[in-house]
């Protein structure tokens, strides 16, 4: 595949006074064909798309995917839809274990399956012209004892956990090759602290990039709901404290302790803050709403998600976007 130059959105809401951009991610759209989810999407006003690489869409492993690819690019330029490639389809590559196999497995063989997927995701995302290739650490695996492996020695780390210790050693082996490709290519890799993995918070994040070396292809993926539920600092101070990193930025609502995807309203995030935070560190990279498990009714939410984010960035104070976070 040939990398295309990044797009800029003719259709993009963003402006001088509101730089942020929106969009929504199709793994709550899992309903519809792709076509369809991004017609749905144009139509509705959003800036761009979070693509999920799935079965349904854009399958990373079908035989024509770079034909497939290519008639995508066409599409999203055609609806001057912006764009992100995400990682997160749950059985894209095993219809038995859910995200599996992760990064972190205990079988060489099947880490590289994972491996093999996010170069790939790479290289589609460069076909797109996508901003960012996101991914995740993965679980660690069931039994620890797993993780008891003395070739895995890359990567010398230190925590109070020689199981954990190994995990981080793979994630960072697994992604040496990965984050080669997105240099090659020019599109950086967006790493999401996800609950309840290996690489759960901002901190853990910073801990991948110390054993990395802070490779410059390495950037991150914010949740914001992710940081409610779990980050000590507020949602806000999450995006102030990531922003030299940010390279890719996932939004819901969210409960504190509860890592569970709610739509706008239903959580307890006070959105104007957070929004006022982003448009400050100068991102102008896309804010995807992420709601996987909706997908029942997700032109419902997507209809429904996008003035919300519009009230919420009329309510930012005047003055307050572009300046120093």
């Amino acid at each position: 595949m040939t990398p295309t130059p990044h797009r800029t959105n003719p259709r993009s809401h963003a402006t001088n006074a509101n730089p942020l951009r929106f969009g929504y991610g199709t793994n709550g759209l899992a309903d519809l064909r792709l076509d369809d989810a991004l017609g749905l999407l144009a139509d509705l006003g959003y800036d761009g798309v979070g693509l999920t690489l799935d079965h349904m869409h854009l399958d990373p492993l079908a035989p024509d995917v770079a034909a497939r690819t290519r008639k995508v690019a066409r599409r999203l330029d055609t609806l001057g839809l912006g764009v992100t490639v995400e990682t997160g389809a749950r059985y894209v590559l095993d219809p038995r274990r859910k995200h599996g196999p992760s990064l972190l497995d205990p079988d060489p063989a099947d880490r590289a399956r994972r491996v093999d997927l996010l170069i790939r995701a790479v290289r589609i995302a460069a076909d797109l012209g996508a901003h960012a290739v996101h991914c995740f650490s993965g679980v660690l695996p069931a039994d620890p004892t797993h993780l008891a492996n003395p070739g895995d020695q890359a990567h010398p780390v230190a925590t109070a956990n020689p199981a954990e210790d190994t995990a981080w050693k793979r994630l960072a082996e697994a992604l040496t090759p990965v984050l080669d490709a997105a240099t090659h290519a020019g599109v950086p890799l967006a790493v999401e602290p996800e609950p309840g993995h290996l690489l759960a918070t901002l901190a853990d994040f910073h801990h991948l990039r110390h054993i990395l070396g802070d490779p410059p292809a390495l950037g991150l993926t914010l949740d914001i709901g992710h940081c409610q539920c779990l980050e000590a600092l507020p949602p806000a101070g999450c995006v102030r404290a990531a922003a030299p990193w940010l390279r890719h930025v996932q939004i819901e609502d969210m409960r504190r302790g509860h890592h569970e995807h709610l739509p706008f309203g239903d959580g307890e995030i006070d959105f104007p803050p957070v929004l006022e935070a982003l448009a400050a560190t100068g991102y102008q990279a896309l804010t995807v709403v992420e709601l996987p498990r909706h997908s029942h009714a997700g032109p419902h939410f997507a209809a429904q998600s996008l003035p919300f984010l519009h009230r919420a960035a009329r309510a930012i104070p005047a003055g307050a976007e572009g300046s120093t976070p």
